[in-house]
């Protein structure tokens, strides 16, 4: 396989799995799609291992280091390649082979990857977190690298722009989890931190019988940080030039409007997932171009 197909096949990746937020879409410079389809196809793969699924602990930390060997062998690419591991993607090697040739024509940093991969370990180990500072320094690692990659891969290294985009990014991953809440709840997982339901008084137990008001509250307070989040990050599209500006935009867009979703539903994260339908895009178009 060459560059140019292994390319095409993390494009093909990117664009078959639903996501809230546009990935390497038309509003991003043709000469990044390809670059963010790679870290894309990456994070996805790596974020699945990481995924109770039907595999045990073991398998997926032994899926995620193998990932993490891949990772180093595709910033070396005289190294010879290693065989799959059961559960690897079929274009594993595809994946990487577009991936090294990002990291080096880029010279995108490999410790934002292990950050990543880093994240989605931990998510083997811990379902629960006390605090909030926990919980973002989670966000640290599982969400803003992708942010900065982003930048990287647009020629921009730049400290304010990377902590405008560490607070969108941060934001979003935030969004998801209360997006994701009854999801995560099922499978005995829940990112809402012991602090925050504790300051509002709501029980875990009380969970199982739906949403209650002091649940709500609970939910309430951390739409409210996450709004905050996405306003500190604001400038970040206007700071930028060209096409990639309205892809933030965008991506900001999106992310503010499933939180009012989530405050039209009365903070009730149990009784439904709020997502974004086509008339949210819609929407999210016309202020785009307002």
């Amino acid at each position: 396989m060459d560059v140019d197909a292994a390319y095409a096949q993390c494009l093909r990746d990117a664009r078959g799995h639903y996501e809230n937020f546009p990935v390497a879409s038309m509003l991003v410079p043709a000469q990044m799609r390809p670059h963010i389809a790679a870290l894309y196809a990456f994070a996805r793969a790596a974020d699945d291992f990481a995924d109770e699924g039907d595999r045990s602990t073991a398998q997926r930390r032994v899926l995620l280091e193998s990932w993490r060997a891949r990772l180093h062998e595709a910033a070396r690419p005289k190294v010879s390649r290693r065989p799959l591991v059961a559960g690897e993607p079929p274009h594993t090697e595809a994946i990487f082979l577009a991936l090294g040739a990002s990291i080096t024509r880029l010279q995108l940093p490999v410790s934002l990857f292990e950050d990543l991969l880093s994240a989605f370990e931990q998510d083997t180990r811990i379902v629960r977190y006390e605090t909030w500072q926990d919980l973002l320094d989670y966000c640290r690692r599982s969400a803003n690298p992708v942010g900065r990659l982003v930048l990287r891969i647009a020629g921009q290294v730049d400290s304010r722009l990377d902590d405008w985009s560490d607070s969108i990014c941060t934001a979003l991953q935030l969004t998801n989890f209360w997006q994701d809440f009854a999801q995560d709840l099922a499978r005995g997982r829940l990112y809402l931190p012991r602090e925050a339901s504790r300051a509002r008084n709501a029980s875990e137990s009380d969970l199982g019988t739906g949403i209650t008001p002091a649940w709500k509250h609970a939910v309430e307070d951390a739409v409210l940080r996450t709004r905050q989040m996405f306003e500190h990050g604001r400038p970040l599209a206007s700071a930028l030039r060209g096409r990639l500006r309205y892809e933030i935009r965008g991506t900001w867009l999106g992310g503010m409007r499933v939180l009012e979703k989530i405050e039209r539903a009365g903070f009730d994260v149990l009784s439904a997932r709020p997502r974004l339908g086509r008339g949210d895009v819609a929407w999210i178009a016309v202020r785009l171009l307002s």
